[in-house]
């Protein structure tokens, strides 16, 4: 495993930390591979029921790194496959893991990085947060599912400024316009804050929570028959898990339920 995406666990919480601080946590190869890896490995992994995704150091992440980007455009490799073979492979294992998922987003957010943020399921942001659609600056369409996920959390207008005119929004703002879930008073709050959320939720009815984003992916997109249809295969699987048989044996007994995630 490299030294780059640091991988922790505790309990059911799998903690995935960008670890090239000296670079802003800026998306090399290396740090792509990993990250694409991982996610695919924690997808199937019964074991982890929630992640959070941070960065190390001041800021969360920046992006492409534009220094090996600026090496290949030198080579004459100006197809940017690592679209397909990298960002493309993250973002859809980030917005349909069957689990939930936390972003830790302290400082910058810029590029592929706020994208990746703007996946997860909850952002926790702190006074020193801040997201900026930079595609444009470099001359670039947006990456990594920020036309699928910006339209839908601060809607169709709002995300077109925020790409067109890459302006960095400032954690209030982005509080304010749902970019981020919730607002620390400090920094430092930030990160715990997400563990404690990612604990919360590690430990609550996963396959129920898994076929809720489901549901909510297929129903924000489609008909209502669509999002019937999808309602309906949800509750065939989830009504035969052991935490719904558990939780209403224990609402009958007045009881809190502990589910297991299966």
């Amino acid at each position: 495993m490299t030294d780059s995406l640091l991988v922790d666990r505790n309990d059911a919480v799998v903690t995935l930390t960008l670890n090239r601080p000296e670079a802003m946590n800026a998306l090399d190869v290396d740090l792509k591979e990993a990250l694409r890896d991982t996610l695919a490995s924690l997808e199937t992994d019964r074991s982890c029921r929630a992640i959070v995704l941070a960065g190390a150091g001041r800021g969360f992440c920046v992006g492409q790194d534009l220094r090996e980007h600026a090496e290949q455009l030198e080579s004459g490799r100006t197809d940017l496959d690592t679209v397909r073979a990298h960002y493309n492979p993250i973002a859809q294992r980030l917005a349909s893991m069957p689990k939930p998922v936390v972003a830790a987003v302290r400082g910058m957010a810029a590029g592929a990085g706020a994208s990746f943020a703007l996946l997860a399921d909850f952002r926790i942001g702190g006074p020193s947060t801040k997201f900026l659609m930079a595609f444009a600056n470099v001359g670039l369409a947006g990456d990594s599912g920020i036309s699928w996920s910006l339209p839908r959390i601060v809607g169709h207008a709002r995300a077109l400024e925020l790409l067109l005119l890459a302006e960095p929004v400032a954690a209030a703002e982005a509080h304010r316009i749902g970019m981020l879930s919730r607002l620390t008073d400090s920094d430092e709050e930030v990160l715990p804050a997400a563990v404690e959320l990612a604990s919360r939720l590690a430990a609550g009815p996963t396959v129920a929570y898994g076929a809720i984003k489901r549901e909510l992916s297929i129903g924000d997109a489609g008909t209502l028959s669509d999002a019937l249809a999808a309602e309906a295969q949800a509750q065939a699987i989830c009504g035969g898990t052991d935490d719904h048989k558990a939780a209403v044996s224990s609402f009958l007994a007045k009881q809190k339920p502990v589910f297991a995630g299966r």
